[in-house]
């Protein structure tokens, strides 16, 4: 584990970052053409099982699902997606400071699809030995969030392990922008088919509803979708989520190909400046690659 007193510099790596999800034209860390991979020492390809491919009347969205942080709402969701019960659904209620809602299943079927309710998963017990973050905002055993496979993580500090009755911390992924989560009701338990891509940094979420990914590539495109009315964010007319894959059941000749820079290295480390300790979301989303 690195630990980091703040800041990302503006040139990461000597690069310059893109706002949450999004990869400048032809930026100068791009792949080369032809090239099929990207420098493994500073980039970490991703999963094909766990990037999510959203195509919408704005555009393409890629999400990358992170499924330690919440097993059961990653599980159901890929049945969902694999049955196509996804596409059509209608981006029905969007905010434009807050987020982007879709999915609901029922409104396109008119009636009960079927799906149970999901446990709630707001956080998971995270062992601080076996599965320490990259790097850690503020003081090793005090800081309170960081990176973990380059998602941003908030967390209980280090030293309430020793304090717990299973030597573990409750960790999660804060509502940041660009953070895919999962609608419910009142009942904690009733995520079924509804998500919200955050498209803008929303707190007062965070350990209240489960979020289980973010967009890596995109970002534009949910800041693009429709908005809907003021107060209820209700859309008349709403941008359409058309299709929805994961990238591992597309051929290959087709299927997306996404890197994301790796947060578990020294030269990350050694960019972040000294500034204090600050709330992960200030910074700068973590850029990825796509080809």
């Amino acid at each position: 584990m690195k630990r980091v007193a703040f800041g990302i510099a503006a040139g990461l790596l000597g690069l310059a970052l893109p706002a949450c999800g999004d990869t400048p034209a032809q930026p100068a860390w791009t792949l080369g053409a032809g090239a099929e991979t990207a420098d493994e020492a500073n980039w970490r390809a991703v999963d094909p099982a766990n990037l999510i491919v959203f195509e919408t009347t704005k555009g393409r969205i890629l999400i990358e699902a992170f499924p330690d942080v919440a097993p059961k709402h990653y599980a159901q969701f890929t049945k969902i997606i694999k049955s196509g019960d996804l596409d059509g659904t209608t981006f029905h209620r969007v905010i434009d400071d807050f987020m982007a809602q879709g999915g609901d299943v029922w409104a396109k079927k008119g009636a009960d699809p079927g799906w149970p309710g999901i446990p709630g998963e707001f956080t998971f017990r995270r062992d601080v030995a076996a599965t320490p973050l990259d790097v850690v905002i503020g003081p090793e055993d005090t800081g309170k969030n960081g990176y973990l496979k380059g998602f941003p993580m908030l967390t209980q500090p280090n030293f309430f392990a020793e304090m717990s009755a299973d030597g573990l911390v409750s960790t999660s992924i804060p509502h940041c922008r660009g953070v895919l989560s999962t609608a419910r009701t009142d009942d904690p338990n009733s995520g079924d088919t509804q998500f919200f891509l955050m498209r803008e940094h929303s707190p007062h979420l965070d350990k209240q509803y489960t979020s289980w990914g973010r967009v890596i590539a995109g970002q534009d495109v949910v800041k693009a979708l429709k908005k809907g009315a003021p107060g209820s964010g209700t859309v008349d007319d709403p941008d359409l989520l058309t299709s929805a894959k994961i990238a591992a059941d597309l051929p290959e000749a087709s299927r997306p190909k996404a890197w994301v820079l790796r947060t578990d290295t020294e030269a990350f480390a050694a960019e972040l400046a000294t500034k204090g300790e600050v709330d992960v979301c200030e910074l700068p989303a973590i850029p990825a690659i796509v080809k």
